[in-house]
């Protein structure tokens, strides 16, 4: 049976006369953070701004917590939303970046109906919506959605990443060749991705600028038109491939040649039979990923034990570099693919772009479409690789 659990919760208590008290909660099997801030209720400006970890998943995730003190004076409006997620979302963490967005918003909606509420005092027929347009301070922080936010020219790096990933932090084997053709497998984006904060366009731009020769979009349970996928192409002069992240009964799986859309969670042996018939190929994402919240040794797990899991029995590779894991995970990974005889392959996992590229595939051929993708996958041509700290 798969249980997964993973809740958000937002409350808004007024701190009279002119300020908004705004606690988040971001629970699920991995991680766990808290935050509380102050906004100004006329401005909608962030006063201050703290929070703490319950649950993570790698030693940089504690880091974050001294990002927070940046987002002080940001306020709720145009903007908003790509502040947060350029600033404390690369330089801290996305779910901290990510929860405290959900909580401007949250303050500009308790600021809107308490504003309401005293202007009826004045004039009990007054409309909810004929006071909006009387309340500019608070309409005009209404901001377009992500999609429509244009492309950073020069994406900034990224000074803490969840996993900082380097040469050391991987086998001596998996340093790049020369010449060969290195494609970044595993990358989400905004919005399709929910939990991503980076649109396409800069991540596309981002992997030009590291010198990638290609990129997959594997954003979780999407497909994307192969319209799309030759318009992103033509507009950047950049392989983009189109690939898909699918939520199996036994974890996540990267799916590569099947154009199909699957929604939800579906077993595995159902996915490898699809995946089959398209004549696609399947990898198992970051398999042991959280191992650091339960040690792997106490548990008792060998890399015997681990092989043995039935996840394996249905995908052609493993992940073995993987951007949002330990270094441990990402060995540990490597081990049992090695124990299995399974081919390892690499992605970052990008949900930023000063994720993009730290781990790839370098491939023995040149790839031009997703044909050559599968064909180069099926006969075994690749290796995962570091490509950049």
């Amino acid at each position: 049976m798969l249980k997964y659990l993973r809740n958000k919760t937002v409350s808004v208590d007024r701190i009279p006369p002119n300020e908004l008290r705004v606690h988040g909660i971001l629970d699920d099997d991995l991680y766990g953070i808290e935050m509380e801030a102050v906004f100004a209720m006329d401005t909608l400006e962030i006063r201050t701004v703290s929070g703490k970890w319950h649950r993570y998943t790698t030693p940089a995730c504690p880091l974050a917590l001294n990002a927070l003190g940046d987002a002080v004076g940001i306020r709720v409006g145009p903007g908003f939303r790509v502040k947060l997620q350029k600033g404390l979302g690369r330089k801290g963490c996305r779910h901290f970046a990510n929860l405290l967005i959900e909580m401007g918003h949250a303050a500009r909606s308790a600021a809107l109906i308490i504003g309401y509420q005293q202007a009826k005092t004045n004039d009990p027929d007054l409309a909810l919506k004929d006071y909006a347009k009387q309340a500019p301070t608070v309409m005009e922080t209404t901001e377009p959605p992500m999609a429509a936010q244009p492309p950073s020219p020069t994406p900034e790096p990224a000074s803490v990443i969840v996993r900082e990933p380097g040469p050391s932090a991987a086998p001596k084997h998996l340093a790049r060749s020369s010449g060969g053709f290195v494609i970044d497998l595993h990358v989400h984006t905004a919005p399709a991705s929910p939990c991503s904060a980076i649109h396409v366009d800069d991540l596309i731009s981002e992997a030009k600028r590291i010198g990638l020769d290609g990129l997959v979009l594997t954003d979780h349970n999407h497909v994307w038109p192969p319209s799309q996928i030759e318009n992103l192409r033509q507009k950047h002069g950049f392989l983009v491939l189109g690939g898909n992240e699918v939520i199996t009964d036994q974890g996540d799986v990267l799916v590569y040649g099947l154009e199909r859309n699957i929604a939800g969670v579906i077993p595995i042996a159902d996915l490898q039979k699809e995946v089959q018939e398209a004549g696609g190929y399947m990898a198992m994402a970051h398999p042991f990923r959280g191992f650091l919240i339960f040690d792997a040794r106490q548990l008792g797990l060998t890399v015997e034990k681990a092989a043995a899991r039935k996840m394996f029995q249905w995908v052609n590779a493993i992940e073995v570099l993987n951007g949002k894991v330990t270094a441990d995970e990402n060995e540990f990974a490597r081990a049992v693919a090695e124990h299995l005889g399974l081919p390892g392959l690499a992605g970052s996992d990008a949900h930023e772009a000063g994720s993009v590229g730290c781990y790839a595939t370098e491939f023995s051929d040149a790839i031009t479409n997703e044909a050559d993708l599968v064909a180069a996958l099926h006969a075994g041509r690749f290796q995962p690789v570091v490509f950049r700290e």
